[in-house]
């Protein structure tokens, strides 16, 4: 099989993607169901049961859902809206809600990402930022990977001169199991061009992303 290298993937993604389209052609709908079955007898729960009946389709469909992002590209996210501007300070979009999964428990990852830029001839359409953030979100994830896709995302199709991403989350899999400590948070950043060589544009950002906007 020849697979196409695709620019919104690190090798570690284009390795997974190509096992995907592998495991695509041999595995169903139908197995996949059967395997959140056998799961469930494994729990000692009863599949046939009114309430299981159908959750192996629903739970199948459910993780489809929650794993897109590896069916989608920036080529298609972006759909041309990548414009030519006269435009040289920040530009921020915080607060973009974040919903990822745990690559080694597949648990929720809940929290908000902040992501700037300063352009260098070309910006972005602000949507599209947002849509960044959910194309690598939807995926099997760790939050420090995650940080970094979105920052070497913009920064390969805008060539600005910085790029700044700050995440915070709270990891379901520290949660609700292992260590249970509900209430803590992680934060991650990934800063190229200007952000990570200028301390002051570097805090400048941070500043903007500590800031309570009184609108909200």
């Amino acid at each position: 099989m020849i697979l196409s290298i695709r620019p919104d993937l690190t090798s570690t993604d284009q390795r997974l993607s190509s096992l995907a389209i592998e495991e695509k052609q041999t595995v169903t709908e139908a197995e996949m169901m059967q395997a959140v079955r056998t799961l469930l007898i494994g729990l000692g729960e009863d599949p046939d049961r009114e309430g299981l009946k159908d959750t192996p389709k629903r739970l199948m469909k459910a993780l489809q859902f929650l794993t897109k992002g590896y069916h989608e590209s920036l080529d298609e996210l972006l759909n041309g809206a990548v414009f030519t501007e006269d435009a040289n300070e920040m530009v921020l979009v915080r607060d973009i809600d974040i919903f990822s999964s745990c690559e080694h428990h597949i648990l929720p990852i809940i929290g908000r990402a902040h992501v700037a830029y300063i352009p260098n001839g070309k910006v972005i359409g602000l949507s599209k930022i947002a849509r960044i953030c959910e194309m690598y979100a939807r995926r099997l994830q760790v939050q420090e990977r995650l940080t970094v896709q979105i920052a070497d995302a913009l920064q390969g199709l805008l060539k600005p001169q910085g790029v700044a991403v700050v995440i915070e989350a709270t990891h379901m899999c520290m949660v609700m199991r292992g260590v249970q400590k509900p209430g803590s948070w992680t934060v991650t950043s990934a800063m190229r061009g200007v952000f990570a060589e200028d301390e002051r544009t570097r805090q400048e950002f941070m500043n903007l992303v500590r800031h309570n906007s009184n609108f909200r």
